[in-house]
């Protein structure tokens, strides 16, 4: 049976989704007007901001964090010196992480782990994509496993086990993280 198209969350579910963080970008409008920002906090397609200019709800605009590349998002919100921005969807579908053609990353960090009805843990994170990530496990998983991914600073990601090779398992995630996302997460986990 196929599946149709997903429905898009509602603001107030993407808020619940949404995990506190302190990170200082920047965020460029249209004419190359730049101005300091403070992200609050981040899911898999967007983020909340402090801003000290009164943005328009569908303005793009770029946020730069980190000294990473510039986001695209599009702004759908903004009140009380806050905003909540959505990433733009990149151009290109990426490929899923059996394929091994979405770009990946070594990083060297921990992250929670959680199976169905079980406590989560901490494991090791070797590689990460916008796809999924390579583990360390200590209770190896078996292929097929559903298992809940939780990165600091942001909400927890449904995977699927996709492989297990001794102690390592590749596990793909349901929802594609956004590029700008999978930057920030690199760089919290250290390469």
């Amino acid at each position: 049976m196929a599946e149709g198209p997903q429905e898009r969350p509602s603001e107030a579910d993407r808020r619940r989704e949404r995990r506190p963080i302190d990170i200082h970008g920047h965020l460029m409008r249209a004419g190359g007007h730049r101005h300091a920002v403070e992200l609050m906090d981040l899911n898999c397609g967007g983020c909340g901001i402090r801003t000290p200019v009164e943005l328009t709800p569908g303005e793009s605009v770029k946020l730069s964090v980190l000294e990473r590349e510039p986001v695209r998002a599009i702004v759908r919100w903004c009140r009380n010196g806050k905003a909540g921005l959505d990433f733009e969807a990149a151009t290109e579908q990426p490929k899923t992480m059996v394929e091994r053609g979405a770009r990946r990353i070594e990083v060297m960090g921990e992250i929670s782990l959680r199976a169905a009805g079980r406590n989560s843990y901490r494991v090791r994170v070797r590689d990460l994509s916008t796809d999924g990530c390579k583990v360390e496990v200590v209770d190896v998983p078996r292929n097929g496993d559903r298992m809940r991914v939780k990165f600091d600073g942001i909400e927890s990601i449904e995977a699927k086990v996709c492989w297990v090779e001794g102690h390592s398992a590749g596990l793909k995630f349901e929802r594609h993280l956004h590029p700008g996302v999978l930057d920030l997460l690199t760089a919290s986990l250290g390469q």
